[in-house]
Order: structure tokens, then sequence, then C-alpha cells
């Protein structure tokens, strides 16, 4: 049983686990761990913990989980269910892909970027579109010295200064330009033009 106090024997061989789940014991060389060096056992006892195993939090709806873990840790996040194309590519990314694998974790990312354009667009068709000129600081920096803050100073962060508003504007100012285009095409539809 995993969490307990006591390392759980394997269900399996290494040799089982290796060929059933890719990437499997990646870090189970000594010179493959940064912290070996430091890592020490402890005696269960004097870690202070009070318990054997910890209480579940109940799991009330489905969660994604790890195809290296049978069960959910015994706390979990609960606070974004997934939802729409984001949503699918973390499942998918979940039940594919080991965590020792690159393609989990970009799959993660990408579904991250796919989430910022779906919000931005929800936002947008919903009435309410995101305060750029306010989230990018444009007028704190006009008036509270964002500039002179930075010239002169020997601050690491100069060099991707000038892409901040691209990056942080471009999923708002493509979501528009969608936006314009599905209405124009409506609007041709409708007019028969």
């Amino acid at each position: 049983m995993t969490y307990t106090a006591s390392k759980p024997p394997l269900p399996e061989t290494t040799e089982q686990l290796r060929a059933r789940i890719p990437g499997w014991g990646s870090d189970l060389d000594p010179a493959d761990r940064p912290a070996f060096p430091r890592e020490r056992l402890v005696d269960p006892r004097e870690n202070g913990a009070h318990w054997e195993f910890p209480d579940r939090q109940p799991e009330e709806q489905p969660r994604e989980r790890s195809i290296e873990h049978e069960t959910l840790p015994p706390v979990f996040g609960t606070s974004v269910p997934l939802k729409g194309l984001s949503g699918v590519l973390r499942r998918y990314s979940y039940k594919t892909f080991s965590e020792a694998r690159a393609a989990h974790w970009l799959l993660l990312v990408a579904g991250d970027r796919v989430d910022v354009v779906e919000s931005r667009v929800t936002s947008l068709l919903r009435g309410h579109p995101d305060r750029l000129v306010a989230e990018l600081g444009l007028r704190s920096e006009l008036t509270r010295g964002g500039l002179s803050s930075r010239v002169g100073r020997g601050r690491a962060d100069l060099s991707h200064q000038a892409l901040t508003p691209f990056v942080v504007a471009a999923p708002t100012v493509l979501s528009v330009l969608a936006a314009v285009r599905v209405v124009r095409r409506l609007r041709r539809r409708v007019t028969g033009g």
C-alpha cells in the first residue's frame, strides 16, 4: 500500500513494471538522482506522523491520475475540473503517457495554453473581455516610473521586456480577430451575400 510510513513491497518485479509502464524505474540508479548524496532514510517514528495511513479525501467526481499509480494520493486538488479541449488534452496525457515521458508534460503544457485561449474566448463571448491595459500594467508604466526603474540598474529581465506585451496580448488579439471573422461569415450567410 502506498503512502504508508514503511515502504511497501512491489507487486511486480522491476522488469515486469518496466515492460508494462514506459519509463518506469528511470531513477532506480542512485547516480541518476541529484539528491542521493543527501538522501537518508528516517525511522518512521522520527518523522512525527501519528497515523499508519492518512485519511483519504473523497473523490466526488472522476479525476485524472497517472498510469503509474493505482489510486489517487490521500489529498488532491479539486479547484479546477477538466473542461473543453484543454481537458481532453490533459486526460489523454494522463491515460496514455507515463510521467517519465516528455510527451506527458508537453501535452499538459499544451492543455494549459489551450485553456488560456478557451478562457479568453469565453470571457469575450460573455461580454466581459479581459482588460489588457490594466493586466499589462501599461498605465503604471507611464505614471509610476516603470521605465526608470529598469534602465541602468542591471536587471536580468530587460532582455525579454519588449516581448511581454505581445506574449500576453497575442491570445486576446487572436481571439478577437477570430470572433470578428465568425461574426462576418454569419452576417454574410444571414443576408445572403
